[in-house]
């Protein structure tokens, strides 16, 4: 069933609380006049209802009903554990396909050749 509640990718950069995670969502601009790209960071407080997000890990967060003074937001998924292991694939990358081995020349390619 699809909602229209955003969805935001972001690390985890504390999980000291109680079922709850700080997720740091990076955003990056080109600035208008000195076309420089710009690094903006957001910290949300995220819901964890297993408590078992670890810092590093890369989630994708969804907006919620508010949990509490200042957590409106939910773990949806783990998509990378903080070791690199990817969970989930995530959408827009770039998938990379293995290149071909070399052939090795044909007579005719080594009579041009000298």
């Amino acid at each position: 069933m699809a909602n229209d509640r955003r969805r935001l990718i972001g690390r985890v950069t504390s999980s000291k609380m109680e079922k709850t995670v700080v997720v740091e969502i990076e955003r990056r601009k080109m600035h208008r006049v000195y076309k420089k790209v710009i690094k903006f960071t957001k910290k949300v407080y995220a819901h964890d209802e297993s408590n078992a997000v670890e810092v590093g890990s890369l989630v994708q967060v969804v907006e919620s009903k508010p949990l509490s003074k200042t957590k409106r937001w939910v773990v949806e998924q783990v998509l990378e554990t903080p070791g690199g292991r990817v969970l989930q694939p995530i959408l827009g990358e770039v998938v990379i396909e293995p290149v071909a081995e070399p052939t090795e020349p044909t007579s005719t390619e080594e009579e041009a050749a000298s």
